[in-house]
């Protein structure tokens, strides 16, 4: 499988504001759990909860990731995101 094929087995989840699925920007961005539930049944990934607190070695990781990789986000549901997580 080639790299430009290799999200093509993955089908792809139709999130919406209005379905309760994404959170508004207004109440910080991000999947709701039902978001969630909905990306990982469509997708076969294991996403989780934010962890603005993390408590955990793997939720430390986790946060220190997503702060990393979401330093360029500067649009708005972006920003929004990264407060939620408190980066």
């Amino acid at each position: 499988m080639t790299k430009a094929n290799a999200g093509a087995s993955k089908k792809a989840a139709n999130l919406s504001v209005g379905r309760g699925e994404k959170l508004p920007v207004s109440k910080g961005a991000g999947l709701t759990a039902k978001g969630r539930k909905k990306y990982n049944r469509a997708t076969g990934s294991n996403l989780k909860a934010p962890a603005p607190n993390p408590k955990t070695d793997e939720a430390k990781g986790r946060k220190k990731s997503f702060c990393a990789r979401s330093r360029g986000w500067t649009g708005e549901r972006g920003k929004a995101a990264r407060k939620r997580w408190n980066c």
